[in-house]
């Protein structure tokens, strides 16, 4: 089974974030990337598939030079070989053209990824790449078991679970529980160093937006303590100041 993961690279959670070039760019200096954190789910079924059925996994992401340890990162986890394809990933649109492109070539099984990015958190993206290609698309899928050329998801929706049979192939965005995250052992990052990592440039593809300025959320407010038995001044704020009721 050939399994493609398309994993981001995006700040850490607990980053601070600033912006350059008159708020038009992020400011990466001193900012530490990592496998977006859906994506690791997503990567993580795929070796877990692979060592039980076997197969190859082979990791896409649209980046840059500077995405590279990334990548590296994700083969350390068991990924057999990479692809980066050359470019800013500008937009959801932009990035599953070029998803799509490789997909086709690569005549994939399955195709995971995270549900959506945690930089911009999107969502789209796996329902984009599966339109472009005309296969089915799951999101967010939870388990994932496959068995032969048939895959049991389940997924959330609203007001409880639901589970679904799809024949191979289809792509799928996950979230947790369907794995554990894997931790690269030292074996893993030795062999990562001599593992394929093919840098492609994009293919021709449209960008359907564009990117004015960025805005960091307005500071938090100054927090009112009162006390507990002061039910009248607790509603009367809610009423005059916050206005949530």
């Amino acid at each position: 089974m050939k399994i493609l993961v398309c994993i981001t690279h995006v700040p850490d959670t607990t980053s601070k974030i600033s912006f350059s070039d008159n708020n038009t760019k992020l400011n990466s200096a001193g900012v530490q990337f990592i496998i977006g954190p859906y994506d690791d789910y997503a990567l993580a079924r795929a070796v877990e598939l692979k060592e039980a059925s076997g197969g190859t996994v082979t990791v896409l992401n649209v980046g840059e030079a500077d995405t590279e340890p990334t990548i590296r990162k994700a083969l350390a986890i068991g990924a057999d070989d990479a692809i980066r394809i050359n470019a800013f990933p500008t937009d959801s649109y932009f990035v599953a053209q070029q998803i799509a492109a490789v997909a086709k070539e690569g005549n994939y099984d399955l195709i995971l990824m995270g549900r959506e990015s945690i930089d911009f958190n999107g969502g789209m993206v796996h329902g984009m790449v599966a339109e472009m290609l005309g296969l089915p698309s799951v999101s967010p899928v939870m388990k994932l078991d496959i068995d032969g050329g048939k895959a049991t998801l389940s997924r959330e929706i609203e007001g409880g679970k639901e589970t679904l049979e799809l024949n191979l192939p289809f792509v799928a965005g996950c979230q947790e529980p369907i794995a554990e995250w894997k931790i690269p052992n030292m074996r893993g990052i030795m062999s990562a160093r001599t593992k394929k990592l093919e840098v492609r440039e994009p293919a021709q593809a449209e960008t359907k937006t564009k990117l004015d300025n960025y805005e960091l959320p307005a500071p938090k407010g100054e927090v009112k303590m009162i006390d507990k038995d002061n039910v009248d001044e607790l509603v009367r704020l809610l009423k005059n100041e916050a206005k949530v009721i």
